[in-house]
């Protein structure tokens, strides 16, 4: 999108816009859940890529600000709003996605990932469908190199938008828990048939932390 195509005032919004994730984030109680394995890549020098879903993506945009994570944003109009408001939390982006702009972004993403940036996705973004991982996380992991880090996020009581993927907001106060699957390590060589098992294997994994994240959440577990 071309600067002079961007409303006069997505730098307020974007400046408010991440007040007020601070705000919400700081009455937040939150746990995390399994963090040791992908911790332990972190501490022995590795990087990775953390996948988890769009809809459940704001309390990770409080939990992991200011580390200089890459994260990959839509191209949309809306897009350019998410952008600013989450440099002014610490993050780095590139701009595309599996519809717009795709092979431009995962090239944007490869170069963060050259500079050392962890990186981040929503693999079932920008429009959908809903908890759904697309190919494009698989080539990226398997060009990096890099292992995908499942990641699920959940929170009680919420906001529920009325957007494609009913997006949540945590309330004032809600318990949000934060959890980490294993890493799964993508191979630089697989034909179609195993790029489709990774794909369904990543998108299990995320489904399955997402579901320990509800519970959690909740106080089921």
């Amino acid at each position: 999108m071309s600067r002079d195509r961007i409303p006069a005032w997505t730098g307020i919004a974007a400046w408010f816009g991440s007040i007020v994730v601070q705000l919400l984030g700081w009455t937040w109680r939150i746990v995390r859940v399994d963090m040791d394995a992908y911790e332990a890549e972190l501490a022995a020098g590795n990087r990775c890529i953390f996948a988890f879903w769009h809809a459940r993506m704001l309390p990770l945009v409080f939990t992991h600000r200011r580390r200089g994570i890459a994260v990959l944003v839509s191209r949309h109009r809306d897009g350019e709003l998410i952008t600013q408001i989450i440099h002014r939390l610490g993050f780095s982006t590139a701009r595309g996605s599996s519809t717009r702009g795709g092979e431009e972004g995962v090239r944007e993403m490869l170069s963060l990932a050259s500079e050392g940036h962890l990186l981040a996705i929503t693999p079932d973004g920008p429009r959908g469908p809903a908890e759904r991982v697309k190919p494009g996380l698989i080539y990226l992991a398997s060009r990096s190199g890099w292992p995908v880090v499942p990641v699920g996020a959940a929170a009680q009581p919420v906001w529920l938008l009325k957007s494609w993927d009913r997006f949540r907001v945590p309330r004032p106060f809600a318990r949000v828990a934060v959890a980490y699957g294993a890493p799964i390590q993508i191979p630089r060589e697989m034909d179609a048939n195993e790029a489709e098992r990774f794909r369904q294997e990543v998108e299990t994994a995320i489904a399955s932390v997402t579901a320990t994240a509800d519970r959690r959440a909740t106080g089921a577990a």
